[in-house]
């Protein structure tokens, strides 16, 4: 293979002006053609792309009839895909093919056509550009703090969603923008806590996907997503059959890419853990954190990948009675860098900091990590009333000099809490960690896996 690439490289050159990084390159240029040329065969953008360079090629010999033939093919695939970019450069050398040929009756008779395509299209490209614009405004909010606590950035995702382009779904005027419409009033819902809402624009989207097979074929990223936040909503609202279809469903998928084949096993195992955790079910999500990690790496996951669970694998560990291990959790999580993470499980990371140590009696140190967590959430405005409310127990429960003191405090804080917890806000941060549920352990001298089952049966009992 060697002299076959020094032969096809240098010809005669001597032998000592022969570089092994110019031969490294010479092979990695040429597997990318290869993958490409594979690509070619599965890929739509790839097989468009492969139509208008042979196109090109066809018409620089003169063979113009074959042009017009290869055109045809290419607008037809190109408009099944709504590939709007491809569809301007097929417009473009069909213009430039009638004038090649000097065919003014072409003109004559089409000219109004094309006009009105090439206008259509840009139209359209606009349209997708506006939705995708929101969508990418409120994914970035939601990065930031999924439970939207800042009434400025509020008011800005309202009046985001004002835009005449929200008022109904015909207002998108292509699949893709569609899709991108049930997406951004999907997220938008979600982060202010409109869960019904969120359900119902969730099942949407997922039967608008549905609806077109093709493009699923083509790419599956928006599905995935989709299924995983539908599979959330479906637990907010309490339905687990649904919770457990969707999650088989996304179990079932085939993947496209090597990014969609992480993506499925990342949100497959995400919202199984969260389904455990709701029904109290911390053995079996344990069990299941053991199976995600061996096939980890099987699939050799990123390393972010594995950061966005250590927060999971916290809760599962606390309510196993794992403390110890749930703290080398949350550590491992903190100790991350701070780029995408969600700034509100910052905040309620150190309130489950504080509430483990407490647990596995680091009495010492309770004191100086009450007095940080408290510096943090002042210096990042995080400092709200729930927050407020709970460094005031830790402060309790350090001075209690006895069981008696104790469970009063806790009582008098979960009475405290109940107002709160109505708070949209509120709610859903209490959703990510059953606070209430720890403070009703305490007083039982229950497991906080036990009050978490009995909440789930009552909730969800038949009547």
């Amino acid at each position: 293979m060697r002299m076959l690439c020094d032969k096809k490289i240098y010809e005669s050159q001597p032998l000592e002006s022969q570089k092994f990084s110019e031969l490294k390159a010479y092979l990695y240029d040429l597997l990318l053609k290869v993958l490409q040329q594979f690509d070619e065969q599965q890929s739509i953008e790839y097989r468009l792309n492969h139509f208008l360079q042979s196109i090109a090629v066809l018409f620089k010999r003169g063979h113009y009839q074959d042009c017009h033939e290869l055109l045809l093919k290419a607008n037809r695939l190109a408009s099944k895909y709504e590939s709007f970019t491809h569809l301007l450069d097929l417009i473009r050398w069909e213009k430039q093919l009638a004038y090649t040929r000097m065919d003014a009756d072409f003109f004559y008779r089409e000219l109004d056509r094309l006009v009105y395509e090439e206008k259509q299209a840009l139209r359209l490209m606009d349209n997708v550009a506006a939705y995708r614009r929101a969508f990418f405004t409120i994914y970035a909010s939601v990065k930031k703090d999924a439970q939207l606590r800042d009434e400025v950035l509020l008011h800005r995702l309202n009046d985001l969603l004002a835009d005449p382009i929200f008022d109904n779904p015909d207002q998108a005027l292509s699949h893709k923008a569609r899709v991108f419409y049930y997406r951004t009033l999907n997220l938008y819902y979600y982060t202010v806590q409109n869960q019904e809402a969120f359900y119902e624009s969730g099942q949407q989207l997922i039967a608008l996907l549905e609806s077109q097979p093709h493009f699923l074929q083509e790419s599956l990223s928006d599905y995935i997503a989709g299924l995983s936040n539908f599979i959330l909503s479906c637990g907010l609202q309490g339905k687990y059959d649904e919770v457990r279809s969707s999650l088989q469903k996304l179990h079932q998928l085939k993947p496209i890419t090597a990014d969609d084949r992480q993506k499925i096993h990342r949100q497959y195992y995400s919202n199984y853990f969260m389904l455990c955790i709701d029904t109290g079910d911390f053995a079996g999500a344990r069990t299941l954190m053991e199976s995600y990690l061996e096939k980890s790496k099987a699939l050799e996951s990123q390393p972010q990948e594995s950061v966005s669970f250590y927060f999971s694998f916290c809760y599962i560990c606390f309510g196993c009675g794992e403390f110890s291990s749930a703290l080398d959790y949350l550590n491992q999580w903190l100790s991350q860098p701070r780029t995408v993470e969600r700034e509100d499980l910052q905040s309620l990371a150190r309130i489950m900091a504080l509430i483990i140590h407490f647990e596995l009696g680091n009495t010492v140190l309770l004191d100086s990590l009450l007095r940080s967590a408290t510096r943090f959430m002042q210096k990042k405005n995080r400092l709200f009333d729930l927050e407020r409310r709970f460094m005031q127990l830790m402060s309790e429960l350090m001075k209690a000099t006895g069981s008696r003191e104790e469970i009063a405090a806790l009582s008098k804080t979960r009475e405290d809490l109940r107002p709160l917890a109505k708070m949209p806000a509120t709610q859903a941060l209490l959703q990510t960690f059953d606070l209430d549920a720890w403070l009703q352990s305490r007083i039982m001298g229950s497991s906080f896996a036990t009050v978490v089952q009995i909440k789930w049966q009552e909730q969800h009992q038949k009547p």
